[in-house]
This record gives structure tokens, sequence and C-alpha cells, in this order.
């Protein structure tokens, strides 16, 4: 039953457009943008612009799927009254949550392999060892749980509408300021503050499995916490009409 939920969920990601526009258009448009950027004012990156950049756009594609699309989707499945007839079927709860959490990895596999391939041909060169790989991987499944917990939160305590406003802002606001695509140390004083959010902790994490072929053990304990206030505020607050 859950891999059939997982499957509906998946094709019901891939079906919709702006989802798509957000898992996978964005963040190439991000990347192009961004290494033209750095190219046209400049900017000095402590690797090639493209090697500095492609990590933190994989850490955006994680949090799109399970952040924004994730937040917007079950919100109006709550408004339309989705949730509450799937909460009613043989389907148990937690199999309809393990469903939408396999969903999202599946379309992160494929933002994966997209923007991957898209970078490769831009000149991506990632230093590959087994400790990067493996904390690359940690950091894919903490950061879809974090963000993925607090995308819950945020359906289950607003309205449709006003969940769709507030996650595409907060995404935005991310995307932007959160550290996610560019380093920390890109924002000057703010760089202490921001590793601190899931997104900064996710972009350090990808840059130093990717850059530094290393373990991030710092950013995962952070992601690691923001998983845990991300599922007790969903435990206390979420509702499935």
């Amino acid at each position: 039953m859950v891999l059939a939920q997982a499957r509906m969920e998946t094709r019901l990601i891939l079906r919709n457009g702006e989802q798509l526009l957000l898992a996978v258009v964005i963040p190439l448009i991000v990347l192009v943008g961004g290494i033209s950027a750095a190219k046209h004012f400049d900017l000095t990156f402590s690797h090639s612009p493209v090697d500095t950049l492609t990590p933190g756009i994989l850490a955006l594609a994680v949090m799109s799927t399970s952040f924004t699309s994730l937040a917007i989707a079950t919100g109006f499945e709550r408004r339309y009254g989705v949730l509450k007839r799937l909460g009613s079927s043989p389907l148990p709860r937690s199999g309809l949550l393990a469903g939408k959490i396999g969903a999202l990895l599946v379309v992160e596999v494929l933002q994966f392999v997209v923007i991957g391939g898209a970078a490769a041909l831009l000149g991506w060169s990632p230093a590959v060892s087994f400790a990067g790989l493996l904390g690359a991987l940690a950091c894919t499944l903490l950061g879809t749980a974090a963000f993925a917990s607090l995308g819950l939160f945020v359906a289950g305590a607003l309205r449709a509408e006003a969940t769709l406003a507030a996650a595409n802002l907060v995404y935005l606001l991310l995307m932007a300021g959160g550290a996610v695509v560019f380093p920390a140390t890109s924002y000057g004083p703010a760089a202490g503050v921001l590793s601190l959010l899931p997104s900064g902790a996710l972009g350090a994490g990808m840059r130093t499995a990717f850059l530094d072929a290393g373990f991030p053990v710092v950013p995962l304990l952070v992601l690691a916490g923001w998983t845990a206030v991300g599922t007790a505020l969903t435990a206390r607050t979420f509702t499935w009409e």
C-alpha cells in the first residue's frame, strides 16, 4: 500500500507544471545564471563557480521539493478533503506519510540526475570520496526530513491560500539570503546565524561533501535539530481538514 501511494504521489508531482518549475527549472536557471554572473562580475570563490554553486543548487532542489512543493500540495489536499478521505482508507496515516516521503526521494533522485548532468556539461568536477558521498546522502535524507516536517507544519497550520503564499515567500527568501546557493561566508557578519538555518546547514553540508570530500558533521547536527523541531510542531498542530 505504501509503494502504491508513493507511485501515485510521484505521478502527481511529475504531472504538475508548477512543481516541475520549482523542482527543476528554477534550480537550473539559478545554476546557469549564477555561473554567468560570477564570470560577468568577476566574483571569486575558493573553487570554480560551477564547482562552488552546484552543491548549493542540489541543496536548493531538495528544499524546493521537500518544503515548497510538499507544503502547497498538502495544503490544497486538506482544503479539498483529500487527506480526510485518505486518512479513513485502509492505508494507515503513517503509510500515507511514508508514501509522500518516498515520492519526494524519487523526485530528488531525478533532480540530482538532471541538475548533475547539466552541471557536468558546464564543467562540474566534484571531489569524490566515500566520506563525501556518504555525507551528501546523509544531508539529502536529513534535509528532506527537516524541510518536509516544516512544510507539513506550514500546510497544517495555515489555510491553503496562505500556505501557497507563505511557502513561496519562504522559498524565495531562503534562496536569496539563506546561504543555500552561496556559502554563508558570502553574507559577511550574518554567516554565523545563516549557518544555523536549515537552508544554510544543507548548503554547507553539500559543499563540504562535494568540494572538500568530507563528512559534514555540524551541518547534519543542525538539520537533525530542525527535523526534531519541525516534527514536534507538526505533531502538535497538524489537522487533516
